[in-house]
């Protein structure tokens, strides 16, 4: 039997020569490029790719030319499909939910990136304390009496952090990361709110506090920071905002969507909030055009976790995420795991994948096994708990080969 398939989405890979020649020994690489979505759902339909097993997207920008995957586009995978890992660390894009209920693993890449959206985090906190923002624009403008008035006015105005308490809205990885370098760098009080405690090594690099209600943290921290998944609902509305500690500053990394802007520009407008410090906005690529005139307002381009060495994170980590998957039927940084044992539609995909691979298997073979065995009564689990069956080595052999399930 042939390898398993790779469906590489976007450009070649750049970097990682040695892992990617590792890679292509273990797999067959079939490529889409920057297919657009008409003629990438047509490919699917067509079976163009082949019975790909996995999907591997190594850049962020490229690779995504089809647009969001939703069930439209999930539906069409081939039911060999069981892993999808890609870089970038949020999946807005990817309905999680659906490629679970397909048994389908989704791995994003936020630990290659973890370094770069802290590090841009930092910049952020610091920026919107020191109001660093007012003081750029007015050096870039030209104008003498711009940087006058900023040289004279900004300082009367800024804060440092040091000492502040910095509430951060989503507690993974890189909020972590965040915590433990605002709290080793300025010394800055570290408040948390996520959907559970974590446990008390992860709070205790950042010393950090659990807030159970997200209105109480909000109320409390002197900055709020959101590093949190965008789960298809606005998390700070106008109301949320409203909570508000009076002259905070709000800052987001995570999503654009998580917060409203219309009362963001208002709450800055009214002195509720005293700055803000956005990496991503609530319409990309258009930032909104009230925020971008107030010199109390720090805005990027999406570029906090842009960097060399999150780009070579990416592509390194989607390999090394199908290879495990490959050899161990687990993800190195899986996000939706846990919706794969409680989808019924998932386990039925795997049951029909694994009794079709038994099936082949008894067609195959006339020896060591009984004429009269059934596909059913070689079956081994997916389901834990479930019971498994010892094998001939001929027969583990083959359903190894054909159902990538360690027999």
């Amino acid at each position: 039997m042939g390898k398993p398939i790779v469906l590489q989405l976007g450009d070649d890979i750049k970097w990682n020569h040695d892992l990617y020649k590792d890679f292509t020994s273990k797999f067959d690489i079939r490529r889409s490029y920057s297919m657009p979505r008409a003629e990438f759902i047509q490919a699917l339909k067509d079976n163009k790719f082949g019975d790909f097993f996995a999907i591997y997207r190594p850049f962020w920008n490229t690779g995504g030319e089809m647009g969001n995957w939703d069930k439209e586009l999930i539906s069409l995978l081939p039911s060999s499909c069981k892993v999808y890992a890609s870089a970038g660390a949020g999946f807005d894009w990817v309905d999680t939910e659906t490629l679970a209920s397909r048994g389908i693993i989704y791995c994003n890449a936020a630990a290659a990136c973890t370094e770069s959206v802290a590090d841009g985090a930092i910049w952020l906190i610091l920026s919107t304390f020191r109001l660093f923002s007012w003081s750029s624009a007015a050096a870039r403008s030209g104008d003498p009496d711009q940087f006058v008035d900023a040289n004279k006015n900004v300082g009367a105005v800024s804060r440092n952090p040091n000492g502040f308490s910095l509430g951060i809205i989503g507690f993974g990885k890189i909020g972590r990361r965040i915590a433990e370098k605002a709290h080793k760098s300025f010394d800055m009080k570290i408040l948390y709110n996520d959907v559970v405690r974590m446990p008390a090594d992860l709070e205790k690099p950042s010393n950090a506090t659990y807030y159970k209600n997200l209105n109480d943290l909000l109320a409390t921290a002197d900055c709020v920071l959101t590093a949190t998944p965008f789960a298809g609902k606005t998390l700070l509305d106008a109301a949320a905002i409203a909570r508000m500690k009076k002259g905070a500053k709000l800052i987001n990394i995570a999503r654009g969507k998580l917060i409203e802007e219309e009362p963001l520009v208002a709450a800055l407008k009214s002195g509720h909030l005293s700055a803000v410090g956005l990496d991503v906005h609530y319409n990309e690529p258009h930032v909104n055009k009230e925020l971008i005139k107030m010199r109390n307002v720090e805005v990027l381009s999406h570029n906090a976790g842009a960097s060399l060495d999150a780009h070579m994170g990416f592509e390194r980590l989607g390999m090394e995420n199908i290879l495990s998957f490959a050899s161990t039927g687990k993800g190195v940084t899986p996000v939706n795991a846990h919706l794969i044992n409680k989808s019924p539609s998932a386990i039925s995909f795997a049951v029909a994948d694994l009794l079709n691979g038994c099936a082949l298997i008894i067609s195959r073979i006339s020896s060591p096994l009984s004429p009269s065995l059934s596909a059913t009564s070689v079956f081994v689990s997916v389901i834990p708990g479930a019971p498994r069956f010892t094998l001939a080595p001929p027969a583990r052999i083959l359903l190894r080969r054909s159902s990538g399930l360690d027999a």
